[in-house]
């Protein structure tokens, strides 16, 4: 998936709106043969208002619940994502280990971004993949594809009905996967990270498919502080 350089901007994501921006401009389809398709939805569904926030992601209006989500860790044990990550810096995203494109591109760059801080910073902040793709993505799989980006990624599998009920909560579409006739696998699912901030456990902002890795980068230290979006 061709990546081109995200500059800072001035959009912010207002009320209502949020939610449809979130569930419709970034649903992409991921495959595990060839690339897949991508779906936008309407630019209307952003407010251009002045922004003001020191994150170059773009900082919501509405600041979105952590999902009431209890799935399996690759440990093999439960995990209530509300409970384990409470009072904590979150960012969380929904997709699959055998997508080609922007699973691994997106978990590479926050990797990347999380290695240039301090150690006592990356430890204030978990980083929560959700597989979209339960069925193929066992705990042991899950596990050996987030080691390759960072060993203290945070990988959820489990119940899809009950992942696509949280994504949705959140304004996230997912999919169920297609197996395709060459028996490569397609997961259509929101292509965004959302950060949650420790002073009220709400995702404060958000990072659209393709955010560079020096958007991560800079935003990090601000996340890992609390900093108000």
């Amino acid at each position: 998936m061709p990546r081109t350089p995200r500059r800072r901007t001035s959009r912010r994501v207002a009320g209502a709106a949020a939610l449809a921006l979130a569930g419709a401009l970034a649903l992409t389809g991921c495959g595990s043969g060839a690339a897949g398709s991508a779906n936008s939805g309407s630019a209307a569904a952003v407010s251009k208002e002045p922004n003001n926030s020191p994150y170059q992601g773009t900082p919501l209006a509405r600041h979105f619940d952590k999902p009431d989500l209890v799935l399996t860790d690759t440990s093999g044990q439960p995990f209530d994502l509300r409970q384990r990550t409470a009072g904590r810096t979150m960012l969380l995203f929904f997709g699959y280990t055998s997508c080609p494109d922007v699973c691994p591109t997106t978990m590479g760059d926050i990797g990347v971004a999380l290695q240039k801080l301090p150690a006592e910073e990356q430890k204030k902040i978990d980083v929560v993949f959700v597989s979209t793709d339960p069925q193929r993505d066992t705990t042991k799989v899950l596990r050996t594809w987030l080691d390759s980006f960072d060993k203290d990624f945070i990988g959820l599998t489990g119940d899809l009905d009950k992942v696509k009920a949280a994504a949705k909560s959140l304004g996230i579409l997912v999919e169920d996967p297609v197996v395709n006739k060459d028996g490569s696998v397609t997961s259509s699912h929101g292509a965004q990270v959302l950060a949650f901030l420790p002073s009220d456990d709400k995702a404060h902002v958000l990072y659209l498919s393709n955010t560079a890795q020096q958007v991560f980068a800079h935003d990090l230290p601000l996340l890992a502080k609390g900093v108000a979006a």
